[in-house]
């Protein structure tokens, strides 16, 4: 859903003079990356052949074409590949975020639309799961699958191993999203409590032709770990599982249910996850389609074009947030005082994701990584004329918020003190979205329904 700059005029952009280019930056940034065009542009059919990425499949050559569709960006996704399959879409099964989605009466009778739980699943994520499950389950080497994957499918595509509760999934979720683990220790963790993560959907479809077109919200596109990497062969294991939840004391906070498994698995007694050279995988083909740098370099084209020097951050945006927010606002001082490393006008541009790890001695506000980072920025840019720092969530929420990220100027801080706001007090109790929101410098752009992790611009005028 591609944004108009308008929705990205908060307090502070609209002030600022060049508060509308900044705007039209931000939203070339998310159009690059809408997901029904990054579909449209991967694949092209010419009569009944289809050209998805390196293959050429002659759709006579199957009986049947199931599409899956799964993660934020499913919908979107899936409209865009049934509008090139048209009749010959033999089923599928949409597994998504809740929104205003509505299947076309031309879909009602071959695609079901289910809506699960993120970013923590739900009872709807398990069945939703195990509709895909049914549908997958009784293929032959003359049925072709079309998945559509996207972020949020760790959470939506949802199939406990036995023993396991919904519960306990959903108390997992908490544990690993708040203990300041990265996208990749939560994501080998998931794979080792599920029926379906780690490559395993891709075995259940065996022996059928399976396609993945991958909307990448994983750094360095690692597409065993994009959405827990479903089809994808899985390098890690069980003793990999356990020493995360080593490495951050977690063994008492895991449902037992859940430590039993791993504990199990790395002594042998359930098979490892498929790895990368088994056989399975020579009729699996996963392709990238849209990533976090597509989306920075279409920002710093757009920048360009509004008359900015622009460039990429050399570092991806990882670690805490609330450092990294400092060390950005430092490098916007820089660009700010010295014109380095780019000379007035000036955008740069960097993407990632970082953590937040919450601690349970303090009240807990509302907020989210790229708050947490504008926050954090606030009190070192007090003071800083004619310069912009933006953080961004290309998905449009940030955490379980409704805001996206928020603008932070060289006025903020002393705005915040006259509302008797002190931003450490707020970093304090990851209360981030009530310190932009008092302030009017949330942005608000609506859910995007895409998803490639997260930007940061940082503007010199």
């Amino acid at each position: 859903m591609i944004k108009p700059p308008e929705v990205f005029l908060t307090h502070s952009l609209a002030k600022l003079s060049a508060g509308i280019k900044v705007a039209k930056i931000l939203s070339a940034s998310l159009a690059a990356v809408e997901p029904g065009e990054v579909v449209k542009n991967s694949l092209v059919r010419k009569g009944d052949l289809f050209l998805i990425g390196g293959e050429t499949l002659d759709l006579k050559a199957f009986d049947r074409v199931i599409l899956i569709g799964i993660g934020k960006a499913a919908y979107p996704m899936s409209m865009a590949a049934a509008d090139l399959l048209g009749e010959d879409l033999s089923r599928g099964i949409i597994l998504t975020k809740p929104g205003a989605d509505q299947l076309p009466d031309k879909y009602a009778r071959v695609l079901k639309l289910i809506h699960g739980g993120h970013p923590v699943p739900n009872q709807d994520s398990i069945t939703g799961s195990g509709i895909i499950q049914a549908h997958l389950s009784e293929l032959n080497s003359r049925d072709l699958v079309i998945i559509l994957l996207s972020g949020g499918g760790s959470a939506l595509l949802s199939s406990p191993c036995p023993g396991i509760t919904l519960q306990d999934l959903i108390l997992t979720n908490q544990v690993l999203l708040g203990c300041g683990a990265n996208i990749t220790e939560i994501n080998t963790i998931r794979k080792h409590i599920s029926l379906v993560k780690g490559g395993l959907l891709a075995k259940i479809a065996a022996p059928a032709k399976i396609v993945t077109l991958i909307l990448s919200d994983v750094m360095g596109d690692h597409i065993d770990m994009i959405a827990s990497g479903p089809t994808a062969p899985d390098p890690s294991t069980f003793q990999d599982a356990l020493d995360i939840i080593r490495k951050y004391n977690l063994e008492n906070l895991l449902p037992l249910t859940v430590m039993e498994r791993i504990n199990e698995g790395c002594s042998g007694e359930y098979p490892e996850t498929p790895k990368p050279e088994d056989p399975l995988f020579l009729k699996v083909f996963n392709y990238i389609v849209g990533r976090n740098l597509d989306s920075i370099q279409a920002g710093i084209q757009a920048a360009e074009q509004e008359g900015f020097s622009a460039g990429i951050l050399p570092n991806a945006l990882i670690g805490e947030a609330s450092q990294m927010g400092a060390e950005l606002a430092e490098i916007l001082r820089q660009m700010a005082n010295k014109d380095k490393p780019l000379p007035r006008p000036a955008c740069l541009i960097g993407g990632g994701e970082t953590t937040v790890t919450l601690h349970s001695s303090n009240e807990i506000g509302r907020g989210g990584r790229n708050l947490e980072a504008a926050l954090s920025a606030v009190k070192i840019l007090d003071g800083l004329t004619n310069a912009a720092f933006i953080t961004l969530a290309t998905d449009g929420e940030d955490g379980v918020t409704d805001a996206a990220g928020a603008v932070v100027t060289g006025e903020s801080f002393l705005r915040g003190k006259t509302l008797q706001m002190e931003p450490e007090n707020y970093l304090l109790n990851h209360n981030s979205y009530s310190y932009f929101q008092k302030l009017d410098d949330l942005l608000l752009p609506g859910v995007t329904r895409t998803n490639v992790n997260d930007l940061c611009f940082l503007f010199t005028f």
